[in-house]
């Protein structure tokens, strides 16, 4: 159905019209006062429309509600339910929006804080913060067999020779690290350039995906996220242009840390 008709609307000061709206369109009403503009838009098809939903509704409900006139008109074919907004004089408060004159502002609130997904605005990927255990699941969801490591970000994108750094790990016992995405040893890394930025995440564990795997991958999430503060990073051994699962603990972007506060309607 793709547009509403109307034949023999007498509602006040209408003089038996006919007409066909369409659907799915902006449509206003316009012409002087007393034309019959409020007669065709809200006593003949809002209330015609609110007259066919309440019938849906079980007697008991109906009780409830009150009804407008029913409307002086012959037929009215493809009207579906209707919503009337109510006209008032408003103040001209520099503040005031569309949603606050129409008072439709809270139930946005509403809708977004519980539909919403944050996303970060450079990298747009969703803001979310996950347990262990749902870091877990997700590794454990991948094909059995598959050769994937555990990876701690600790430098992201960030100029210097990281020296101290580098240093610091390997005394905390750790063997591997990947540095501008090339997996070296802690005992023997790279010399950094002073003016280039790099990008350091620590070899946290390497394993083959197998469902007994559960204990091991969660207390190495656990190690990853307080290395790390917050973030992970799983890789693929065997391909290293295979998209990696980026995974945080806080409600943040894994990729470059933005955060906001988690959505709630007094956003």
């Amino acid at each position: 159905m793709d547009k509403i008709e109307v034949r023999g609307a007498r509602t006040h000061n209408l003089k038996n019209i006919n007409l066909v709206i369409p659907r799915d369109k902006l449509i206003v009403v316009t012409g002087l006062s007393g034309s019959g503009k409020s007669s065709l838009a809200f006593d003949t098809l809002y209330a015609e429309g609110q007259r066919r939903y309440v019938e849906s509704l079980s007697a008991y409900a109906r009780q409830f509600l009150s009804l407008m006139e029913k409307p002086d008109v012959d037929h009215i074919e493809g009207l579906s339910p209707a919503i009337s907004i109510e006209q008032k004089s408003t103040s001209h408060n520099p503040r005031s929006t569309v949603g606050t004159i129409t008072e439709i502002h809270d139930y946005l609130r509403l809708l977004f804080a519980r539909v919403g997904e944050p996303r970060c605005p450079d990298h747009d990927v969703p803001l979310a913060a996950q347990t262990v255990s749902q870091m877990v699941d997700n590794v454990l969801s991948q094909p059995e067999g598959k050769r994937l490591m555990l990876l701690a970000p600790i430098i992201k994108e960030r100029k210097g020779e990281h020296t101290k750094t580098l240093e610091n790990l390997a005394s905390q016992g750790y063997i591997r690290a990947r540095i501008d995405g090339e997996v070296c040893d802690l005992s023997d890394p790279p010399k950094l350039e002073l003016q280039k930025k790099h990008t350091i995440e620590v070899v946290i564990d390497r394993f083959k995906v197998r469902n007994d795997l559960s204990q091991r991958l969660a207390e190495s999430f656990e190690t990853a996220l307080e290395l790390s503060g917050g973030t992970a990073v799983v890789a693929d051994m065997d391909d290293e242009k295979a998209e990696e699962l980026l995974f945080s603990a806080n409600f943040a972007c894994p990729i470059c840390g933005y955060s906001m506060r988690e959505l709630e309607p007094r956003l």
